[in-house]
């Protein structure tokens, strides 16, 4: 066996020992990020949001951030705010911080009504952190850089602060709080031992109340207790104004206790206004529907503004053209001349209204309305019968409906109007040279006469407005009519009738005729009275221009 000589300046190739040493350092450095830091992506962007406190209390950068318990980013940086301005009247230092955190993706995401709480850790952590309440869903969500502002950023209370509060004046106040609680006690406990039997009527109501607490509609409840937040938030802002109003309030209690009769007496009646107003509280909420619908009415009408608007810009525009210098000069040139006339006429018109009108005016609203709101009494005609009560001005007009019913015509001689007159079987003498048929008896007359048949007195002389008001329309009535013509004949009694026929059986409802000149003389007058009637007839015709024709199968006298 041959053996080769070993060459001398050759080794075998390796790694060499300093890149093996970097290698190693690298990945000790990544296992130990990955190890604390749960494999982060140190170049990610993080999400940053920024709080605003009173006072930072000594929170550090690095600080943890949590949300129920579980850290979900950390503190990066605290430091002044920029816009800081002390409240209070001295040389006082503004302890605003702006806190800037760094928010992971288990934290996300986070409203724009989130709270940020700064709070102690335990004995053994030390330090402080950040408690974040992440809003409510309804809310929308903070972008990235959002800053909150200090209403939402919430200090501790520390020990020594407690302590502070606990100063001279505020534990004389306590001192004073308790006192007068044990003097109310001891005063007012019998009177609370009486109120207890209210307890649960109010209890009741007090349920009510909770239970309205929650709204209508989905979210009213958290929507409130948002607002009331806001309003604590605001609130607490102005320490000196939240002192004042607590020093008012005292000196409104105070006013209040020098008043407690007035109190007492006011608690007693307000049961009477509850139960006063509960009905008109019901009735406003029932109004609100037809409001709703009415404000939902007036919608178009007022989306419609605007168009009416543009629409009326060129007529207000002409409007002002017409109101211009140059054109109301020519207006008043034009005037001018009716001015002097206007005037006369208002000079000339004082004595007609002063001694026509007014007096007319007075007339009719003293003496004449009052008539017309009057009825006619009448027995013989009541609302049993089918004759219900009306008023003067309505019984005044019931003869226009028959006279524009009347049988007016026209043929090619001209208009003209039917007449037909009708007897009956008793005769009545009216006045004289006067009769009247009818085909029933007369029961009564009413009104009756006044006697003497003289008219009421009528003067001219004296204006309407001071006469006496009528204020009753009730008359008498008067004894029975008597026909001038006995058993039905129409003719006068006591006339001879021809005796009966005999073997002649008499006509049923016709009565005999008489034979005295009385009774011939009495039908003499009738004819004449028609014949006149009939004149007269014929002159109105004459005058409005018609004329009168007498019917084929008229009766003629």
């Amino acid at each position: 066996m041959r053996l080769l000589p070993r060459r001398k300046g050759r080794r075998r190739s390796g790694l060499p020992k300093f890149l093996a040493g970097v290698i190693g350092i690298v990945l000790i450095v990544v296992f130990s990020y990955a190890a604390y830091t749960k494999f982060a992506n140190p170049f990610a962007h993080h999400y940053t949001v920024q709080a605003v406190f009173s006072n930072a209390n000594g929170l550090q950068s690095g600080s943890l951030v949590r949300i129920a318990g579980v850290n979900v980013g950390k503190v990066t940086s605290v430091g002044n705010e920029p816009g800081c301005k002390s409240a209070s009247t001295t040389a006082a230092t503004c302890n605003a911080a702006a806190v800037t955190m760094e928010i992971d993706a288990s934290g996300l995401p986070i409203h724009q009504d989130a709270t940020f709480a700064i709070r102690p850790r335990i004995f053994l952590e030390g330090n402080f952190f950040v408690d974040v309440s992440p809003g409510t869903p309804n809310a929308p969500v903070a972008s990235d850089g959002h800053v909150f502002p200090i209403q939402q950023g919430i200090e501790p209370v520390q020990l020594d602060q407690v302590l502070t509060g606990l100063q001279a004046d505020t534990r004389k106040n306590l001192q004073t709080l308790l006192q007068q609680y044990g003097k109310a006690v001891v005063t007012g406990g019998a009177a609370y031992n009486r109120s207890i039997q209210y307890w649960l009527p109010a209890y009741e109501y007090s349920s009510l109340v909770a239970h309205d607490f929650l709204g209508i509609q989905a979210h009213d409840l958290s929507n409130y207790i948002a607002a009331q937040g806001s309003v604590a938030a605001a609130i607490d802002h102005s320490p000196p104004a939240l002192k004042s109003l607590v020093t008012d309030f005292n000196t409104t209690a105070f006013a209040f206790a020098r008043q407690q009769a007035n109190l007492r007496a006011t608690v007693s009646a307000l049961p009477r206004t509850l139960s006063v107003a509960l009905p008109a509280f019901r009735a406003l909420n029932a109004a609100f529907p037809p409001f709703e619908r009415f404000s939902r009415a007036l919608v178009p009408g007022a989306r419609s503004t605007g168009p009416t608007v543009d629409a009326s810009l060129p007529f207000i525009t002409q409007l002002r053209l017409l109101v211009q210098p140059a054109e109301l000069r020519g207006l008043t040139h034009d005037l001018r001349p009716t001015i002097p006339a206007l005037t006369q006429l208002t000079r000339e018109s004082i004595p007609l209204f002063a001694n026509q009108v007014r007096p007319a005016s007075s007339c009719v609203s003293n003496v004449i309305h009052p008539w017309t709101e009057l009825t006619v009494p009448d027995s013989h005609f009541t609302a049993a019968m089918g004759f219900p009560a009306r008023k003067t001005y309505v019984e005044g007009v019931d003869f226009l409906p028959g006279l524009a019913g009347e049988s007016r015509v026209f043929d090619a001689n001209g208009p003209y109007i039917r007449i037909l007159g009708v007897g009956g079987t008793l005769t009545y003498s009216l006045s004289p040279h006067l009769f009247g048929q009818s085909l029933a008896p007369l029961s009564a007359v009413q009104p009756m006469l006044p006697p003497g048949n003289a008219r009421p007195a009528y003067n001219e002389t004296i204006p309407c407005e001071t006469q006496r008001a009528i204020t009753d329309l009730s008359a008498p009535s008067g004894p029975p009519m008597q026909p001038v013509g006995g058993g039905g004949t129409g003719l006068p009694s006591g006339l001879p009738q021809l005796p009966q026929l005999p073997g002649v059986p008499p006509l049923p409802g016709v009565p005999p005729l008489p034979l005295q000149r009385r009774a011939l003389a009495a039908r003499a007058q009738e004819a004449r009275s028609a014949a006149a009637l009939l004149k007269i007839i014929r002159q109105s015709a004459k005058a409005q221009g018609l004329k009168v024709r007498l019917v084929p199968g008229m009766p003629k006298r």
